[in-house]
């Protein structure tokens, strides 16, 4: 099945950039690797402890031939109770290599950096996905201090990557029209579950909640739900997003 949906991804994106109806990008998509590991913190630990042991593995880092790699650490905003955990290190690399030499690199370290956030952080999943621009964020720059929404949206019967792709493109052209700040990715995954019930996670990025909230307007006030409905009510379905403050650990332009 994880082969059948790689294949049928890489070919979408073989369709959709020799169409040009897909990502409001510059001349063609670009797949970024990113890896999630979801993590509590340990009996009496913070994120001061944290933000110690991010400084000593940001100095190893710079040191260690990782600059290809940016992380974040995600705290839940708007979340449920089946959000069993404190917070999410998420990581990219500008593309696959980058990051598995970035993960070669930590695997290897002798720095005492895996005792250090051991101590902090209990970890119990780790996860990679293959996220695919839709709307690039102002100037293109990788997001830095930011709200994260992620939604998890499952294909209909008879829907294909190729026809989301243009529905994209029309929305995100909409969404730009409107004035709407957001950048949108879809993240499809290719490691470390099994057993997904969804298709692929919608993600959204927005400077500020005030950013989030303008776009929550054009949504319903604004009448963008019919324009959304329209495009995707044939496609898709998308169960309601989670929010998170996205805090810069290591900023690295991706694209």
């Amino acid at each position: 099945m994880k082969l059948r949906m790689i294949s049928g991804l890489m070919t979408g994106l073989v369709f959709l950039a020799g169409s040009a109806t897909a990502v409001a990008q510059d001349d063609a998509i670009k797949v970024i690797p990113v890896e999630l590991f979801t993590c509590k913190y340990n009996e009496g630990k913070g994120e001061a402890d944290l933000d110690a042991v991010v400084d000593k593995w940001n100095a190893w880092a710079d040191k260690n031939g990782t600059g290809d790699y940016a992380a974040w650490t995600l705290t839940p905003f708007y979340f449920g109770p089946e959000q069993e955990f404190d917070m999410i290190w998420l990581g990219a690399g500008k593309d696959a290599v980058a990051l598995g030499k970035a993960q070669d690199a930590y695997a290897a370290e002798t720095a005492g950096l895996h005792e250090a956030f051991d101590e902090v952080l209990d970890c119990d999943a780790h996860s990679n996905f293959a996220s695919i621009s839709f709307k690039p964020t102002p100037k293109g720059k990788t997001p830095e201090n930011s709200i994260l929404t992620f939604s998890d949206c499952t294909y209909k019967d008879g829907a294909s990557f190729a026809a989301l792709g243009a529905a994209m493109h029309d929305w995100s052209q909409h969404l730009t029209d409107e004035g709407s700040t957001a950048g949108i990715w879809h993240w499809y995954p290719v490691y470390g579950g099994g057993g997904e019930e969804f298709s692929f996670k919608w993600l959204e990025s927005f400077a500020n909640m005030a950013e989030l909230g303008a776009d929550y307007e054009r949504y319903g006030n604004g009448g963008g739900y019919k324009t959304n409905g329209r495009l995707f009510g044939h496609l898709i379905d998308c169960d309601s997003a989670r929010a998170y403050r996205a805090k810069s650990r290591r900023y690295v332009q991706l694209r």
